[in-house]
């Protein structure tokens, strides 16, 4: 081990470092011209700090990461150190490479003064030990067309509202405004770069198989853009008779009536049997859109975004909370101690105070746990059943849920 080198990937290595992420990912090893190009500008974009650990000349472990916005409960954008590309090619592992890169940069985001660390896990085991937690999930929905009771002839859009057709150009337009409206009213919604939306239109492209989507907006009566869909039709004919469906590539929309009128119109076009949905929060307003909420299951149900907190105390006083109340939290950090010690919590409907303290903890948990509470998308309640949270002071749980209670489900619709 003491060979690998672990060092910040400069300009000439970074085909060498895409070629391991492209390796630890089992995608064809060599870089493709479009995917230098596209990483290179969302990398650029994205400020992106790469780390690489070399044996010799090759570089057989990567992480990638970058400055994020991550919105709290309230609506007050956080900044987060996000992290991906995370690979150990399959002849270097257990030597401990991981744990090197990543110790690095959540030390360096810590002295940055980021409030928390983010990533998608490719596998649930590996991030608890690093301190992360699973803090918002998503679930994806598969729609029995015929079944929904959509009558075509009322599906419009309410109020005046309208659908339009449109290209990637008009949606390089409309979306990033649209997304910041978006992502201040739903915690767990993280910012993005422009390549983002080059790469969801096609302007860059996202591998040799990428196909042109439909692009759909609503706007409503006074003109302003409310939502924005990315679909695709997957072909199947039956005994001659179209059995199409509709694949959701992302769905966005600033209002409930955007999204019902996004959703309808989806279902109501020629030829479609099924509609499949992007990953959507677990108490989405889909099914409850359909005149029979059953033709709509839940065929996929994971955890998504996983939060590693990095400042206790900002963190606490970032996000907002339903009640008035004071816990005192033993927050236990092993991975690095980052955000370890006891901490008092006052909070209102005003705003927050958190200060370390020496009294008496109602709740202890450990770092990890505190990620997955943060947002509002699990229980304390639950955690202490599970034997995850431990209990100082009886109904110490029960009165803290009472507190980080947030209106709905956080949820993330972006993967990086």
């Amino acid at each position: 081990m003491s060979a690998l080198d672990i060092r910040t990937v400069g300009g000439s290595e970074y085909e060498n470092w895409l070629r391991a992420v492209n390796t630890g990912f089992l995608s064809p090893p060599t870089p493709g011209t479009d995917q230098v190009e596209r990483n290179r500008r969302t990398d650029a974009e994205g400020a992106s700090r790469l780390l690489g650990a070399f044996d010799g000349d090759r570089c057989v472990a990567t992480l990638r990461s970058f400055p994020q916005e991550l919105t709290a409960v309230g609506g007050a954008f956080v900044p987060a150190d996000a992290v991906s590309a995370v690979t150990v090619s399959p002849t270097h592992r257990r030597q401990g490479l991981l744990t090197r890169m990543l110790g690095r940069d959540l030390a360096e985001a810590k002295e940055r003064g980021d409030v928390v660390a983010t990533l998608i896990a490719a596998e649930y085991p590996i991030y608890g030990r690093y301190g992360f937690g699973p803090a918002t999930w998503a679930s994806q929905w598969t729609v029995e067309v015929s079944r929904a009771g959509l009558d075509p002839r009322r599906t419009g859009c309410a109020g005046g509202g309208r659908i339009s057709l449109v290209d990637g150009a008009e949606v390089r337009k409309l979306g990033p405004e649209l997304h910041e409206r978006f992502r201040a009213g739903r915690p767990g919604a993280v910012s993005r770069v422009p390549a983002w939306w080059d790469t969801a239109t096609g302007l860059l492209r996202s591998g040799p198989n990428w196909t042109e989507p439909y692009l759909a907006v609503h706007r409503s009566a006074s003109g302003e853009t409310q939502g924005l869909v990315s679909y695709r039709a997957e072909h199947l004919w039956q005994g001659n008779q179209p059995e199409h469906t509709i694949a959701v590539d992302w769905l966005l929309a600033t209002t409930p009536a955007a999204e019902r009128a996004l959703w309808h119109y989806l279902c109501s076009i020629d030829w479609v049997t099924k509609v499949t949905s992007d990953g959507r929060a677990p108490d989405d307003l889909l099914p409850q859109f359909l005149p029979d909420p059953r033709a709509a299951r839940i065929t996929e149900h994971s955890d998504w975004l996983w939060l590693r907190i990095l400042d206790v105390v900002r963190a606490l006083e970032a996000r907002t909370y339903e009640t008035s109340g004071t816990t005192v939290l033993e927050v236990v950090d092993r991975q690095g101690g980052y955000g370890g010690g006891r901490f008092r919590l006052e909070a209102s409907a005003q705003g927050a105070s958190c200060t370390p303290t020496t009294g008496s903890a109602d709740l202890t948990l450990g770092i990890g746990e505190l990620g997955t509470v943060w947002l509002g998308g699990e229980s304390l309640t639950r955690l202490v059943a599970l034997g995850r949270v431990q209990e100082e002071r009886e109904g110490a749980a029960r009165k803290a849920d009472a507190l980080f209670r947030s209106p709905g489900h956080p949820w993330c619709p972006d993967l990086f």
